[in-house]
Formats: structure tokens, sequence, C-alpha cells
């Protein structure tokens, strides 16, 4: 551990993963006090300030290696003892593995990788969501332990693999059609015809609006950040947005929605990283990811 110690890493793991001194010293049976002695410690030793101490706590650049480190160390650890105490356990003992994925991902395919791994694997599963252009920011920091990513190059430490793209199709209900886009998606309709997007990081429907006209547009916008209230949105004519194709074939079959740019689409590349570490979970979890991806994605 090159004159780290392991209790001092965990609680620093411990503080940024619950977000506070306080929490972490709960969930580690410890005293606040004993929590802050050990992060100043660890400052102490490495020679820098470690955590930002904001609500909630955040690691500084130079925390990120150790961040890393720890929960590198953390599912190591968590596994071996799983597979000596399996025997006397029953099989209670579970593995935490964090995991960052975009909303549409989620909501479509990644739940059936899940579903993938083998029963006998006891893993738990920190699922987190974020804009697929922005999940690799949880790699680097040592939050997450691997990513479904918009971002093809490797985060320092880390593999990267392709998984396929996601395609989206531009729909809107036929009323709003209609009324908004009667002549097609000229860049003055597009200018005035109002938008579903999911929240300020993502800019899918602007890319898609750029490639159509050739334009930088600046429609109005509805910020609607829930996969089932997104889709429902633009059902009810709120705006237009683009819906992922898995999640739009019913819409298009039921009559709730047309496609406004047939044969044009918008595909999102995604790309599988992880840390580079031999842990059976993670090995696990990557094959089964591969095997669902290239089954739901393009």
């Amino acid at each position: 551990m090159s004159g780290l110690d392991p209790a001092q890493l965990r609680t620093f793991a411990a503080v940024i993963g619950e977000g506070s001194f306080e929490a972490a010293a709960a969930l580690l049976h410890v005293t606040p006090s004993a929590v802050s002695q050990r992060i100043k410690a660890l400052e102490e030793t490495v020679g820098q300030v470690l955590v930002r101490r904001a609500k909630p706590c955040r690691a500084t650049t130079a925390g990120q290696p150790l961040l890393r480190l720890a929960g590198q160390v953390a599912l190591l650890e968590q596994e071996a003892l799983a597979e000596a105490r399996a025997p006397l356990a029953g099989g209670r003992d579970r593995v935490r593995v964090a995991v960052v994925v975009n909303a549409d991902s989620l909501a479509t395919w990644f739940p059936a990788a899940l579903a993938r791994l083998p029963t006998d694997l006891a893993c738990s599963f920190d699922l987190r969501q974020d804009d697929q252009e922005h999940t690799a920011r949880l790699l680097r920091d040592g939050t997450v332990t691997a990513a479904v990513t918009a971002e093809r190059e490797p985060v320092q430490g880390c593999r990267s693999q392709p998984l396929g793209a996601m395609r989206y199709l531009a729909l809107a209900a036929p009323g709003f059609a209609t009324r908004h886009l009667a002549d097609g998606l000229t860049p003055a309709a597009l200018a005035a015809a109002p938008v579903v997007v999911f929240d300020r990081k993502d800019r899918i429907q602007h890319r898609f609006v750029e490639t159509v006209t050739g334009q930088r547009l600046d429609p109005p916008v509805h910020y609607v950040p829930s996969v089932p209230a997104f889709g429902a949105a633009i059902r009810f004519g709120l705006g237009w947005g683009l819906v992922p194709e898995q999640l739009a074939r019913d819409d298009l079959a039921a009559g709730h929605c047309v496609d406004l740019a047939p044969g044009r689409h918008l595909d999102v590349p995604l790309y599988w990283q992880h840390w580079r570490l031999e842990a059976t979970v993670l090995g696990a979890l990557t094959t089964a990811v591969h095997a669902v991806a290239a089954e739901s994605l393009r």
C-alpha cells in the first residue's frame, strides 16, 4: 500500500460515497471525530488536500486516484471475503458494484444485462444515472467501477470497449406536428416549435436540429428529467423530441406519435468503460453487458 493506511482509505471512500463526515461515521460505526482524524492523517501522508469540504463532500483532483484505489481494494476485498465465507454464510455475503448508466439505456436494455448474470454470482448493484456525455466523470473521480458512456477514450486506469449505437427517432404527437411542423423540419419551424429535453446536459435534440438544418437554433425548451414523463410530454403534444427506437415503436404503432423525419435518425455510439481489475464480478458483468448490447443496439 506504499505507506497508505487501509482504514484511512476506507474512511476517505466512505466520506465521498456518503457525502459527509457524519454519514461516513454512521456507516463505519465510529465517531465523526475519528473520521476527521483519519482524513487529516491521510492528507498529511499524501501532502495534499483530498476532500473538498462541501455539501456533499467531493474528492479533490489529488484525491481522485486514491478514491479509485480505495474502490478497487474494497471490490477485491469484498469478492475474496464473499468467496471465503460462502460455505459458512450460505451465500449471504454480496459484492457491491457501483455503475453509472445513461437514462435511456437504464430504461431500455441495461437491466436485462443485470438479469443475464449467473445466478450464483453474489453481488449488489449501486446504479447511478447521468447523461452519456458525462458518465465517464464518475469513473475519473473513482465514484463508480464501470460506466455506459459516449466517451471512447479510456479514462486513466480503465478499459474502453464499444457497445454499439443507440438510435433515436424524432417524434411528435400528430396534432403537434400538424400545428407546428406542417411544412416539414424547416429552420423557421424548428426555431419556433417547442422541444422536450431531458435535462440541461442533454444536447441530442439540438444536435439533431443542427444536422437537419445546418444551423444552430434556439427553440423553446421543456425540461422533463424522467424517461416515462419525457415520452408522455411528447404524446400529449407539449413538444417534439428524440426517443430511443426501442421506446418509439409502440407509440408509432399505436398512432400516438408520428416520425417527423422518416429515414433520418440520430445514432449515439456507446462504450463500456470499467476499471482494469481482474475481479470475477466485473468480468461477468462485462460479458453480460456486451451480450445484451449486441442484441439491443445498432
